[in-house]
């Protein structure tokens, strides 16, 4: 009970420091059904989860509906679940696994809303769209029926202070932008996915208005 009411606490206090029009996604990894279910009493609709497998044991073993997005690397080879599983797919880093997603959908006659992941700092050790190829996968993404493109996210190098992570969201803000300013009919930007726990307020200073937070919500992980 002590851990429930924390998650309360926490959600109220988190949503005082956020302005109308920003959603918070409560990020699932780790977390228990009951520390997901406590956000859920607590009003969060909105959860992300990084690995396939771990999310179908969650949200099937949940009575309370939510919108689950997928926010970790997808790999190729689970894409058929994920497009079956989640509402939306923030973290199409690839045409290899755009296509394998739209193959899937069609199969099943599912338009699925992706983000595109952009890896803003260019680190190798992370997966994301450099920003360079970032327009021309919007490109192709405008000739999917079975996908459509709704906007970017962004991680940027995880470091101890936020102001370091400006930069990163600027410039995944301005391809935003960029995106939204060429006329494809298949496109409508209207998620800009940036910031964590400890970066989320900077994230909405330069335009996030979804946030992605998961230890100032739960606490500190335990795995």
């Amino acid at each position: 009970m002590i851990v429930i009411n924390q998650i309360r606490d926490n959600i109220e206090a988190i949503r005082k420091t956020i302005p109308d029009g920003v959603e918070i996604l409560a990020a699932a990894k780790t977390r228990t059904s009951e520390e997901v279910k406590a956000a859920m009493e607590a009003g969060i609709s909105l959860f992300g989860h990084n690995y396939v497998q771990e999310a179908e044991e969650m949200i099937h073993g949940l009575d309370v509906k939510a919108e689950w997005h997928m926010i970790g690397h997808l790999q190729r080879n689970k894409a058929g679940q994920a497009v079956e599983l989640f509402d939306m797919i923030e973290s199409v880093d690839s045409l290899r696994l755009a296509k394998e997603l739209e193959k899937r959908c069609g199969q099943i006659g599912k338009v699925m809303p992706v983000l595109i992941e952009l890896n803003s700092g260019r680190e190798e050790n992370k997966t994301g769209v450099l920003p360079e190829n970032c327009v021309d996968l919007a490109g192709y993404l405008n000739t999917c029926t079975h996908l459509k493109l709704k906007g970017l996210m962004t991680m940027g190098p995880l470091t101890g202070d936020p102001e370091f992570s400006r930069p990163y969201y600027k410039e995944t803000r301005r391809l935003y932008e960029e995106i939204a300013n060429i006329a494809m009919d298949n496109v409508e930007m209207k998620v800009l996915s940036m910031g964590m726990s400890n970066s989320y307020r900077v994230a909405i200073d330069e335009g996030a208005n979804l946030v992605r937070l998961g230890t100032i919500i739960f606490g500190s992980r335990v795995a």
